[in-house]
């Protein structure tokens, strides 16, 4: 990308959406635009795991705001994430659909994990570089993201569902505060957070930063009433809650600095920052100027670059962990890419190259369920990527690389895939007639072949030279076959001259 460039993040937390609009400047993302509503989808989960109408129709509101501002946008300078309460949500579908379409652009569900490593990469980014260990927690409407990193990298992330809005919701309803709610609300986010103790254990780190939300909400209390800006200590928060039970309750809380889409969280947040100083033996926590958003702008720009991309990285570890045959994925991801040059032509030179990378992902992963068993491994491979720890991808597009994984081979008819959307039957197609042409597992000879159609109409053309099915007949039968099995879709594939 150039100078110059604009680049957007939406962010979808439990409590606010949060829109961060800036421009590339070397190397630097520098803010030019940050809008901000609460909109509390966190407190809009019926007892069914449902979001609410009322809460979806807030959501969408806010989305619909947000969409005009990022109008002339391109797709490759934006992404919007979600985070803990549409991981949670049975019917997120019907909330995401109309969201995409107000919006203007997809939303991708991040994983925990996922969300921890870009809250680091958006704290890291804007501190200082320097060799400390740093600790760097997030605590959201309903999760709370804990990381160990130096420099730039992430090295330990996790993610527990313990967060503001959750814990104010079931310990203090109505906003009433008492000495047994905060006693109940702590003992219970230890329990949640008892597991992070020997993996963020005070030896482990130099420094402990706060990220967003309610560590900048304490914060800035405890700085409008004299302690140090920037830093929460535990005498400030043995303070604020000696000042939140005076008050008795959320309405009757008079704080300076303390902002009014807080006041209703405050108690849950509070109780949660209490345990985890407790816990983690925190004496004091820095606030970052980083958070999720910040990451998210960041990961757009290493997305830009294969060399960067850590979703490249994602895939050749799993590629070493599951011991992938590395020669026949890299026939057989050369025969797919080819074959998707040629049917995809008309696609924009820099969209064909990311249909192609991604294309690239499955066919360097479509053997990853081999090593579980021989017999159904495209079965294992899908079930391998829609359960792993994949950073740099989103759950939807790590799912639709399984669903690739799972369709490469046998029968169309079991995937549970949108046969309308052109790219990816495009790009299932060719993995498939990679994968036969590859049978063999040796470079397969390819001269002469070529695939037509595709994108602007439903049907696809594989033609080859005078002579190639003699004397390939193995490979000819199954392309045969493969019509066949293209017969149950939408779709259809016509051979010429085989």
């Amino acid at each position: 990308m150039q100078n110059g460039t604009r680049l957007a993040a939406v962010d979808l937390g439990s409590n606010s959406f949060r829109l961060e609009i800036g421009r590339l400047d070397h190397g630097r993302i520098l803010r030019t635009e940050y809008l901000k509503e609460t909109v509390r989808q966190g407190n809009g989960l019926d007892g069914d795991g449902n979001l609410t109408p009322e809460a979806m129709q807030r959501g969408w509101d806010c989305l619909a705001r947000f969409g005009e501002r990022l109008a002339g946008f391109k797709k490759r300078e934006i992404r919007a994430v979600a985070t803990q309460t549409l991981r949670e949500a049975r019917n997120r579908d019907e909330f995401l659909i109309p969201a995409h379409q107000v919006l203007g652009f997809p939303i991708d569900v991040i994983s925990g994990r996922e969300e921890a490593r870009l809250i680091y990469q958006g704290v890291a980014h804007m501190l200082p570089q320097s060799d400390e260990q740093r600790l760097v927690i997030d605590i959201g409407g309903r999760s709370t993201e804990m990381i160990l990193g130096k420099g730039l990298d992430a090295l330990t992330m996790e993610s527990y569902q313990v967060g503001s809005v959750a814990w104010s919701m079931k310990y203090f309803p109505n906003g009433q505060f008492s000495a047994s709610a905060f006693e109940a609300a702590e003992v219970a986010a230890k329990a949640v957070l008892d597991e992070a103790v020997s993996l963020y254990r005070p030896s482990r780190w130099d420094m402990a930063y706060g990220s967003s939300g309610t560590v900048g909400a304490v914060s800035e209390v405890l700085s409008a009433a004299g302690w140090p800006p920037g830093l929460v200590t535990r005498d400030g928060l043995d303070w604020l809650l000696d000042r939140l039970l005076k008050a008795q309750s959320a309405d009757r809380l008079k704080l300076d600095g303390m902002k009014e889409d807080r006041r209703a969280v405050i108690g849950g947040g509070v109780s949660v920052l209490r345990a985890t100083f407790e816990l983690l033996a925190i004496e004091h926590m820095q606030v970052a100027q980083g958070a999720l958003r910040h990451g998210v702008l960041y990961d757009l720009l290493d997305r830009e670059q294969d060399t960067t991309d850590l979703r490249s990285t994602t895939v050749q570890r799993l590629a070493r962990k599951f011991d992938v045959d590395a020669a026949q994925a890299q026939r057989v991801s050369k025969i797919a890419r080819t074959l998707f040059q040629q049917a995809g032509s008309n696609l924009p030179p820099a969209e064909l190259a990311r249909f192609q990378r991604k294309l690239d992902w499955a066919a360097q992963l479509h053997e990853i369920g081999s090593h579980i068993s021989h017999s159904d491994y495209h079965k294992h491979g899908a079930y391998i990527l829609d359960n792993a720890d994949a950073p740099g991808f989103a759950l939807p597009e790590l799912h639709r690389l399984g669903l690739l994984v799972l369709g490469h081979r046998g029968k169309l008819r079991k995937l549970e895939a949108d046969f309308n959307d052109e790219v990816f039957v495009q790009q299932l197609l060719c993995l498939r007639l990679a994968v036969i042409l590859c049978h063999a597992r040796r470079d397969p000879d390819t001269k002469g072949l070529q695939l037509e159609g595709g994108l602007d109409r439903q049907r696809f053309v594989l033609k080859s030279r005078t002579g190639w099915a003699g004397t390939y007949p193995q490979s000819a039968y199954l392309l045969r076959e493969e019509v066949l099995a293209w017969q149950k879709t939408p779709w259809a594939l016509q051979l010429v001259g085989i």
